[in-house]
């Protein structure tokens, strides 16, 4: 199973990150992921920078031995890692300045 999570709706998306508790946190829920679904094997990368409309800033692959289980799993992989890992999203559509998107606001 793999799921690519596209810009869409705006002309880019820049994606910032703390990235060293970034990969920590993605690498503590894919390994929760895996205990709870019975995963074979998962793999993820998330970009930072700007993501041009209609082009992919998440991949999330996952391996099972049964479908609903990889679904499962790269369902609650996805869902996870946008509302845990220390990672900032900016929305910029045309002719308006950039703002965070809901939820995704850097701590200050």
């Amino acid at each position: 199973m793999i799921f690519q999570g596209v810009t869409r709706e705006v002309e880019r998306l820049d994606y910032e990150a703390y990235t060293a508790m970034a990969e920590e946190r993605i690498e503590a829920i894919m390994r929760e992921c895996v205990v709870a679904h019975d995963l074979r094997a998962v793999a993820v990368e998330h970009r930072v920078g700007s993501v041009p409309l209609g082009e992919p800033s998440v991949i999330v692959a996952v391996s099972a031995a049964h479908r609903a289980e990889a679904f499962a799993g790269a369902r609650e992989a996805i869902d996870r890692l946008k509302v845990e890992a220390p990672i900032w999203k900016r929305e910029h559509a045309a002719g308006m300045p950039g703002r965070w998107a809901p939820g995704t606001e850097p701590a200050q």
